[in-house]
């Protein structure tokens, strides 16, 4: 018998367009120029495109937008094609539903090893990932670490929020990750793969703040010997975060204000207004709508700002993912020095899953590093963990649901805050109104 002619077989169009038709992948293929030539039938499903409308097209035309949003290399000529990249998208479908797919973009090349196009398979992860929220059995997402039922409302939350371009406003305490989100919220919206540009704004001297945020002409003042794009232009086309936006002065909350409203600025010391594409995602630790009624934060700012709210949860309320936090962090310090990944005891895990963490994770972090530095066998004990957890420990003894405060462990905690209420009441895990009970029925302690 004859071999079968494989290779005959699958040069003929019509066989190859049928295998590929029956992959349970999308596939779509564009030459240089951006003109779709293969959108098979599972492309059709995932974006509920038909592939007569879509075939002959610049892709961007006939989506409305590049496929691959900030991540498009068809934006700008000459492309710049990767061999291969991959990467998870979230898109919108023909009837306006978001799906999240999974990417792989292949460069094609022509005889001669230039460029002939590419070729870009996916498939629907949507269901998968709704289902691993619901039912709880999601670990991280985009690069946050968590489980706790608080956690995946976040992360759905992120994936709701993703795909549109309303201001997003994060508050939370120090340390519970609002830049992570705010980067996650870019990374999986369609601007990934543009720039995500954070601005600290309690970190930039007065006198800046104007020209880091909108730039300057040459000799827009003294030093300014070129020009200079602020931190809104670097940001066109993907997402400006601005981090304790309630330290700006009143001066530039309307500049901020107007730039929110008309999307238009100048540069200091210039004449010509620019545009740019910016999503703005800005976040505190403080209460804003509280800083709007102390007059210390424009109204019209904040409706501006506070379109889409995300709190994010303080650690000691979602203590369950302390471990897994720990275990990453160890995993880290190992893979980044060379050591094996170190266990935690159970008195040190119990110390610090009983601890209040007012800094949260960021303090979390600092802890671990303590005691991987610290630390010389194979096993994190108490003894390795930071002074402060250890003291805590000490004045609050372990706490229980039933807990009471005792004039020993008020003393204690008073002299370890230098007689700061706030700080020993959360030191303690108690409320203030209640330690301040306790201290009204002991005077001799005040």
């Amino acid at each position: 018998m004859k071999p079968f002619p494989i290779e005959s077989l699958m040069c003929h169009r019509d066989n190859l367009e049928h295998v590929l038709d029956n992959l349970k992948e999308g596939i779509i293929a564009h030459d240089p120029q951006r003109r779709i030539f293969f959108f098979n039938r599972e492309a059709e499903r995932i974006t509920g495109y038909d592939r007569n409308d879509m075939l002959g097209k610049d892709c961007h035309e006939a989506f409305g937008a590049p496929f691959c949003g900030g991540r498009c290399a068809f934006c700008d000529h000459p492309a710049e094609i990767e061999d291969t990249a991959e990467y998870p998208l979230n898109i919108t479908t023909k009837l306006g539903e978001p799906r999240r797919i999974e990417m792989t973009v292949t460069r094609m090349q022509d005889g001669e090893g230039g460029l002939a196009g590419v070729l870009t398979s996916f498939r629907d992860m949507t269901d998968l990932l709704s289902l691993q929220l619901r039912v709880g059995e999601m670990m991280r997402f985009s690069g946050i670490i968590g489980s706790d039922s608080k956690m995946l409302a976040i992360f759905k939350q992120i994936r709701d929020v993703a795909g549109y371009d309303f201001p997003v406003h994060l508050s939370g305490e120090t340390g519970t990750g609002k830049e992570l989100v705010a980067n996650a919220i870019h990374a999986e919206s369609r601007r990934a793969g543009a720039p995500f540009v954070p601005i600290n704004c309690g970190a930039l001297p007065e006198g800046l703040v104007e020209t880091e945020l909108f730039g300057h002409v040459k000799g827009a003042f003294s030093g300014a010997i070129r020009d200079k794009k602020g931190r809104f232009e670097l940001a066109d086309g993907g997402t400006v975060f601005l981090d304790e936006v309630a330290e700006l002065s009143n001066t530039m909350q309307v500049k901020l204000l107007r730039f929110l409203q008309e999307g238009r600025f100048e540069r200091v010391g210039g004449e010509h207004t620019r545009e740019v594409n910016t999503r703005i995602i800005s976040a505190t630790n403080k209460n804003l709508k509280k800083e709007v009624e102390r007059n210390r934060f424009r109204e019209d700012l904040f409706y501006r700002l506070n379109v889409i709210p995300i709190h994010l949860p303080p650690l000691r309320d979602r203590k369950t993912d302390i471990p897994l936090l720990i275990d990453h962090f160890l995993r880290d310090a190992a893979e980044r020095y060379g050591r094996k990944p170190l266990a935690v005891s159970n008195p040190a895990l119990s110390l610090m899953m009983d601890y209040r963490w007012p800094g949260n994770v960021r303090e979390l972090q600092n802890a671990v590093q303590f005691a991987f530095v610290k630390c010389s066998g194979n096993v994190i004990e108490i003894d390795h963990l930071p002074l402060e957890l250890r003291e805590a420990a000490e004045i609050c003894g372990r706490r229980g649901p039933t807990r009471k405060l005792d004039l020993d462990a008020v003393r204690k905690a008073l002299g370890h805050t230098g007689g700061n209420k706030v700080k020993a009441a959360k030191l303690m895990g108690v409320g203030r109104a209640t330690l301040y009970r306790f201290l009204n029925d002991h005077p001799e302690l005040v």
